[in-house]
């Protein structure tokens, strides 16, 4: 009888981690259909003349210019630094945002401190503070990786503090029942009780980085994708602009995935997590 019983547990298992897989792959081929269905239809308007290819580069144009850009190494060099000036702003967003939101969200005054400068600062246009970080910085890396940094922080600032302050006020009182240090609380109650709004804020630095470095990019650089875009304008060449285009939507995507792999290891443990992974 026992048997019979594990037997028909280890069937009904099974069948449902069979279940769990098809899922998931029908969630996969939900999430592409749509993108390769109107990259079909571009590819379509653009071969019966409804798009010039002259204005809007087809499908197949920008993936034959893509393929020589890669061959001859334009493209390799320029995504290599494009690559390497949003990860160093990228870093200097989490680090300033992390200690922002810890300045600001576990002490009223340094709240009153930090918040208005931040929230005047969030507020200014990108292209604004171009003119202002060359005068300050120069032509060089720095004012590009800053615009990053300054355009990324502002995600992570927001969300971490929203985490910080909705913090239950009775996992505080227990800390404090226990005994725990300030170093003891922040670690065990404020930063685990906050990785849900910091990882949602990581979501938007990641694509905001992007876009910020297409504005630096475009702004005297010698390297980079937003700069081989620009010289593609000079010379109406819309098939390298789109190719650059291409490689910035990509860049986004797959970095955002990794961003929701790592919020999945990291919330494993929270109902909602099991329930989206099987949806």
């Amino acid at each position: 009888m026992l048997d019979t019983v594990t037997l028909a547990g280890t069937y009904i298992t099974t069948k449902g981690h069979r279940k769990s897989r098809s899922l998931s792959r029908l969630r996969i081929v939900r999430r592409y259909v749509s993108p390769i269905g109107l990259v079909l239809l571009w590819q379509i308007a653009c071969s019966v003349n409804l798009l010039s290819t002259r204005v809007v580069a087809s499908p197949v144009q920008i993936g034959v210019t893509g393929w020589m850009l890669v061959r001859d190494g334009t493209l390799p060099f320029n995504l290599g630094v494009s690559l390497l000036r949003a990860g160093i702003g990228l870093g200097l967003a989490i680090s300033l945002g992390v200690m922002l939101a810890l300045v600001a969200g576990l002490s009223r005054i340094g709240e009153d401190v930090v918040d208005a400068p931040l929230q005047v600062l969030r507020t200014l246009p990108a292209l604004a503070l171009v003119p202002l970080f060359i005068l300050w910085f120069g032509i060089g890396e720095t004012p590009k990786v800053l615009l990053v940094a300054l355009g990324a922080t502002f995600p992570i600032y927001l969300n971490l503090h929203k985490g910080i302050r909705s913090i239950d006020p009775k996992l505080l009182e227990m800390a404090s029942m226990l005994g725990l240090s300030r170093w003891q609380t922040i670690r065990d109650i404020f930063l685990p009780g906050a990785l849900p709004d910091f990882l949602t804020g990581l979501r938007y630095a990641v694509g905001v980085s992007w876009l910020m470095l297409v504005v630096a990019e475009q702004v005297n650089a010698e390297s980079g994708i937003g700069h081989m875009m620009m010289d593609a304008q000079d010379f109406l060449r819309t098939d390298i602009i789109l190719v650059g285009l291409v490689v910035y939507g990509v860049l986004g995507l797959i970095s955002d995935q990794i961003v929701r792999l790592l919020e999945s290891a990291l919330l494993a443990w929270r109902p909602d997590a099991r329930r989206g992974s099987a949806l």
